[in-house]
């Protein structure tokens, strides 16, 4: 009887523990496969792409959080990233493992429930590359295949970690590094192969989609979105499609021939796995001037386009073209979502991709063959007065400019940028983060004998004040807007929107719970009510919060997720924007659930004092050159008007100006090249530093004056309420 007992026992519970010991030492950490990802929405407690599923209509089922509880949200974690630069990462939650990454392509892994850091994976950038990227340092996430994590590094290599260790298994370098590439977008994987774009069109280079084998990193396939420059094949699947379509919209001279035309695949890659298409879309021309950069001034295939191409071997199947004969960087590389809409006679559902690119116009378009199926405004702009039955912009002709500045709207940071929208299949609602940003556009009569590292052949410094006056400052900023726009796609109307105070908001995220989240650079995390647009909740994040929020649950607890960090283009090039300027800040994981009692830890870092450094000096002539050389080098960095947000230095209240040997061997000598400030001696003479420090010294003087009226100005107005 006793032998009986110990024989049931040994069956019953020593066994089974025996063969799940076994078990557990065969499982991989993330192990994912395509019919994980394919059923990416049923498992709504994880987030497993960068989109959160195929369709990548950033959607959750979860509802425990939802309008009736919204407000009782609070921290449930947070964890330091080490970088005061960007963060535009979208986590990834996989088996209750956080993967996400920060400036730099710096990968983390993380308890998804506690924040604990359980490996940190660097790729040893080298800082110099900062100089190439043109909207700052920044990456928006990574991808997850059979155990393996990869990550699109932004001086060019696609690499693929260990993940549960975050060892480094195989590297690839995807891009001509001696050339101004970059990678700041998130690698997806489709069917074993690991897709991965670039960035770089504003400095010259040509773009393309890569696919590699996951398991070893091999190239499969690629898709060049332009011409070879002497229209030659480059023996890569992309040749028929080039020979067919795209050559014959190019003329045989221009800068694209030495500047690579663009067109670089810098964000937006979907799955549409009905049809089995990889869908992406393609970026600006290279130089941004159609004038100059082709003169046989044709539409310039596949240049701002969004282009379908087989999915297992890249052929090409359709194109949309949202912006013919590029003039004005009118990316079509925002995020493109995938959708049934209720769009036949019957009713019947059609299946459709839909995008809010930067020219300001929705589009949807047949997934099946990208026919244009409707389109409309989301923003007011006056560069087109509509669109015509294919879809083709109605041009204004004052668009095409020419010496003579025109202001317009959309300007080159577009009506919506790189931060993801969403898409309720419930409500039927798209939900945008939009703004209005104008700028002046006119050409650049001294292209091809300026020296610059910027290549737009545009006249960076039309419309802007040499002298800045208060009035002019504020009448400035009043032009910048922002909004969360609900959108309906099946009647192109917008159905509800909320304003911002400034332009720069953040990425959106939709569930079930009948919330829409979303952040804004100036640190607000808010939640709406996805059907009418009241909000519901909002905390500051103590940091910028652009990133495309996420939200995964584990043990029967629903988490809501966003990375923050203070950088990015807008932040970089529009400093003047800011009334205040912000000191740098550690980017951060803020991690919320119901009740949660944690907090998040204020800023430690403080401003330099914001003082001159040194006596004014240099004639009128000096300065206005300085003011033109800034412009051109300087401001995508560090600011119109040598203004700076906070990202990278004022350079108004920097020692060095008051040393003109130490300026010129920081400017000319790269003497700060390990933080990214790389020598300029190839395109500035001596006598130019000079006269650059000589602009930055005026305007480190007007501009103390300037704060000093506006406090004054401030303080009165307090005085008086």
């Amino acid at each position: 009887m006793l032998y009986k007992k110990f024989v049931a026992f040994l069956l019953a519970v020593v066994v089974p523990l025996i063969l799940l010991s076994c078990e557990n030492k065969t499982l991989k950490f993330a192990d994912v496969d395509s019919a994980r990802l394919l059923n990416a929405a049923a498992t709504p407690a994880e987030w497993l792409s960068y989109g959160g599923t195929y369709d990548e209509q950033r959607h959750s089922a979860l509802d425990q959080i939802n309008i009736s509880n919204v407000s009782q949200l609070g921290v449930a974690w947070t964890y330091d990233l080490a970088t005061a630069r960007g963060v535009e990462s979208t986590p990834l939650v996989v088996d209750g493992v956080m993967y996400v990454t920060s400036a730099w392509s710096i990968v983390y892994a993380l308890d998804a429930k506690t924040g604990q850091e359980l490996w940190v994976y660097d790729p040893g950038v080298d800082k110099a590359v900062g100089a190439k990227a043109c909207c700052d340092v920044v990456n928006r996430g990574v991808a997850v295949w059979k155990g393996m994590i990869y990550v699109g590094v932004i001086d060019g290599r696609l690499e693929a970690l260990d993940a549960e260790t975050g060892t480094l298994i195989w590297s690839k370098v995807t891009v001509d590094q001696s050339k101004p590439y970059t990678i700041t977008g998130a690698p997806r994987v489709v069917k074993g192969n690991v897709l991965i774009g670039n960035g770089g069109a504003e400095l010259g280079v040509r773009g393309y989609l890569s696919a590699y084998a996951a398991d070893n990193g091999d190239l499969v396939w690629r898709f060049y979105t332009v011409p070879n420059p002497n229209k030659q094949p480059d023996g890569a699947v992309s040749d028929d499609a080039l020979r067919e379509v795209g050559n014959l919209t190019w003329g045989d001279e221009g800068a694209w021939t030495t500047d690579g035309g663009g067109g670089t695949v810098w964000d937006s890659i979907v799955y549409d796995n009905v049809n089995d298409n990889i869908i992406f879309g393609v970026g600006n021309g290279s130089p941004w001037n159609r004038d100059i950069r082709d003169t046989g001034k044709g539409d310039n295939l596949f240049l701002s386009s969004i282009v379908a191409v087989d999915a297992t071997t890249g052929i090409y199947k359709w194109h949309f073209q949202t912006t013919p004969g590029d003039n004005w960087d009118y990316t079509a590389t925002q995020t493109i979502i995938l959708a049934d809409l209720p769009l036949g006679e019957d009713g019947a559902a059609r299946r459709v991709a839909m995008q809010a690119p930067k020219n300001g116009f929705f589009y949807v378009l047949d997934a099946t063959s990208g026919d244009f199926i409707s389109g409309n405004a989301f923003v007011p702009q006056n560069w087109a007065e509509g669109l015509d039955e294919n879809g083709r912009p109605i041009e204004k002709p004052e668009a095409r400019y020419s010496a003579t500045p025109y202001m317009q709207n959309p300007g080159a940071l577009g009506a919506h940028n790189w931060q993801p929208m969403a898409f309720n299949p419930d409500l039927g609602l798209a939900y945008i983060p939009a703004q209005e940003i104008p700028d002046f556009y006119a050409k650049d009569e001294n292209f091809g004998e300026r020296l610059q590292n910027w290549n737009t052949g545009t006249n960076l410094v039309a419309g802007l004040p040499i002298n800045l006056d208060l009035a002019t400052a504020m009448a400035l900023r009043a032009t910048l807007k922002g909004r969360l726009i609900a959108w309906d796609p099946s009647t192109q109307t917008p159905r509800w929107t909320v304003e911002h105070s400034n332009a720069w908001n953040g990425g959106v995220l939709s569930t079930a719970g009948g919330i829409v989240f979303q952040g804004r650079l100036e640190g607000e995390f808010a939640a709406y009510n996805a059907a009418t647009g009241e909000k519901l909740w909002s905390r500051d994040v103590k940091s910028g919060a652009a990133s495309g929020p996420g939200t995964y649950a584990i043990d029967g607890e629903q988490y809501i997720t966003i990375t923050t960090g203070w950088g990015s283009a807008y932040a970089l090039a529009g400093g003047s924007a800011y009334d205040q300027p912000v000191p740098p800040i550690v980017g951060k994981v803020v991690t919320f659930k119901l009740n949660g009692k944690a907090d998040i830890p204020d800023p430690q870092l403080v401003l330099p004092p914001r003082n001159p450094k040194t006596a004014q000096f240099g004639d009128n002539a000096l300065i206005e050159t300085g003011f033109n050389l800034y412009h051109y080098n300087c401001r995508v960095c560090h600011g119109p008007l040598a203004i700076s947000s906070g990202v990278l230095p004022d350079l108004r209240w920097s020692e060095t100006t008051a040393d003109a040997v130490a300026w010129q061997t920081i400017v000319l000598g790269g003497a700060l090249a390990g933080n990214g400030m790389v020598a300029f001696d190839n395109v500035l003479s001596e006598d130019d530093a000079e006269a650059i420090r000589a602009y930055v010294v005026k305007q480190a003087h007007e501009g103390a004056a300037l704060e000093a009226e506006a406090a004054a100005l401030m303080a009165t107005d307090a005085a008086a309420m």
